[in-house]
Protein backbone atom coordinates (compact mmCIF):
# COMPACT_ATOMS: atom_id res chain seq x y z
CA UNK A 1 0.00 0.00 0.00
CA UNK A 2 1.54 3.25 -0.99
CA UNK A 3 1.01 6.65 0.57
CA UNK A 4 -1.39 7.69 3.21
CA UNK A 5 -0.93 8.89 6.74
CA UNK A 6 -3.59 8.35 9.35
CA UNK A 7 -4.46 8.61 12.97
CA UNK A 8 -7.16 7.71 15.45
CA UNK A 9 -7.79 10.13 18.29
CA UNK A 10 -9.82 9.18 21.35
CA UNK A 11 -11.27 12.13 23.26
CA UNK A 12 -12.65 11.62 26.77
CA UNK A 13 -14.98 14.50 27.70
CA UNK A 14 -15.44 15.84 31.24
CA UNK A 15 -19.24 15.74 31.45
CA UNK A 16 -22.42 16.18 29.38
CA UNK A 17 -22.01 19.96 29.23
CA UNK A 18 -18.43 19.57 28.00
CA UNK A 19 -19.61 17.03 25.41
CA UNK A 20 -22.12 19.56 24.05
CA UNK A 21 -19.46 22.27 23.87
CA UNK A 22 -16.98 19.93 22.20
CA UNK A 23 -19.56 18.83 19.64
CA UNK A 24 -20.34 22.49 18.85
CA UNK A 25 -16.62 23.19 18.38
CA UNK A 26 -16.35 20.21 16.03
CA UNK A 27 -19.39 21.42 14.06
CA UNK A 28 -17.72 24.83 13.56
CA UNK A 29 -14.40 23.27 12.53
CA UNK A 30 -15.45 20.52 10.09
CA UNK A 31 -16.62 22.81 7.25
CA UNK A 32 -13.25 24.59 7.32
CA UNK A 33 -11.40 21.30 6.98
CA UNK A 34 -13.50 20.30 3.99
CA UNK A 35 -13.14 23.70 2.32
CA UNK A 36 -9.40 24.29 2.80
CA UNK A 37 -7.60 20.95 2.99
CA UNK A 38 -7.39 18.99 -0.28
CA UNK A 39 -4.88 16.58 1.29
CA UNK A 40 -7.31 15.57 4.03
CA UNK A 41 -8.97 12.49 2.55
CA UNK A 42 -11.11 11.43 5.53
CA UNK A 43 -11.91 13.31 8.72
CA UNK A 44 -14.68 11.50 10.54
CA UNK A 45 -15.95 12.05 14.06
CA UNK A 46 -17.64 9.14 15.82
CA UNK A 47 -19.81 8.95 18.92
CA UNK A 48 -19.58 5.68 20.81
CA UNK A 49 -22.88 3.94 21.64
CA UNK A 50 -23.25 3.59 25.40
CA UNK A 51 -20.33 5.96 26.09
CA UNK A 52 -21.73 9.51 25.78
CA UNK A 53 -18.51 11.15 26.96
CA UNK A 54 -16.31 9.62 24.29
CA UNK A 55 -15.56 10.80 20.76
CA UNK A 56 -13.34 9.00 18.28
CA UNK A 57 -11.77 10.81 15.32
CA UNK A 58 -10.52 8.89 12.29
CA UNK A 59 -8.28 10.98 10.07
CA UNK A 60 -6.65 10.00 6.81
CA UNK A 61 -4.31 12.25 4.86
CA UNK A 62 -2.65 11.89 1.47
CA UNK A 63 0.74 11.92 3.20
CA UNK A 64 2.59 13.37 6.18
CA UNK A 65 2.88 16.76 4.47
CA UNK A 66 -0.91 16.94 4.16
CA UNK A 67 -1.23 16.18 7.88
CA UNK A 68 1.34 18.87 8.71
CA UNK A 69 -0.60 21.33 6.52
CA UNK A 70 -3.79 20.41 8.41
CA UNK A 71 -2.11 21.04 11.76
CA UNK A 72 -0.94 24.50 10.60
CA UNK A 73 -4.39 25.69 9.46
CA UNK A 74 -5.90 28.51 11.58
CA UNK A 75 -9.09 26.51 12.16
CA UNK A 76 -7.06 23.54 13.43
CA UNK A 77 -4.91 25.71 15.69
CA UNK A 78 -8.11 27.23 17.11
CA UNK A 79 -9.67 23.76 17.58
CA UNK A 80 -6.58 22.43 19.37
CA UNK A 81 -6.56 25.39 21.78
CA UNK A 82 -10.31 25.46 22.47
CA UNK A 83 -10.80 21.71 22.88
CA UNK A 84 -8.77 21.57 26.11
CA UNK A 85 -11.56 23.08 28.20
CA UNK A 86 -13.81 20.10 27.40
CA UNK A 87 -11.40 17.19 27.84
CA UNK A 88 -10.52 14.84 30.65
CA UNK A 89 -8.15 12.90 28.41
CA UNK A 90 -6.90 12.31 24.88
CA UNK A 91 -5.10 9.40 23.22
CA UNK A 92 -3.56 9.58 19.75
CA UNK A 93 -2.58 6.55 17.68
CA UNK A 94 -0.70 7.20 14.44
CA UNK A 95 -1.35 4.75 11.60
CA UNK A 96 0.75 3.52 8.69
CA UNK A 97 -1.19 2.03 5.79
CA UNK A 98 -0.10 -1.46 4.76
CA UNK A 99 -3.10 -2.69 2.72
CA UNK A 100 -6.58 -1.63 1.74
CA UNK A 101 -9.07 -0.86 -0.96
CA UNK A 102 -11.45 1.90 -1.95
CA UNK A 103 -10.96 5.44 -3.10
CA UNK A 104 -7.53 6.09 -4.48
CA UNK A 105 -5.85 3.39 -2.39
CA UNK A 106 -4.44 0.45 -4.26
CA UNK A 107 -2.04 -2.22 -3.21
CA UNK A 108 1.36 -1.79 -4.78
CA UNK A 109 2.73 -4.66 -6.83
Amino acid sequence: MSGGFGLVVRFALRDAEAAAGFDALVARTLPEIGAHEPGTLVYTVHAVPGEPLLRIFYELYADRRAFDAHEAQPHTVRFLAEREQYLSGVEVTFLEAVAGSGGRWQESS
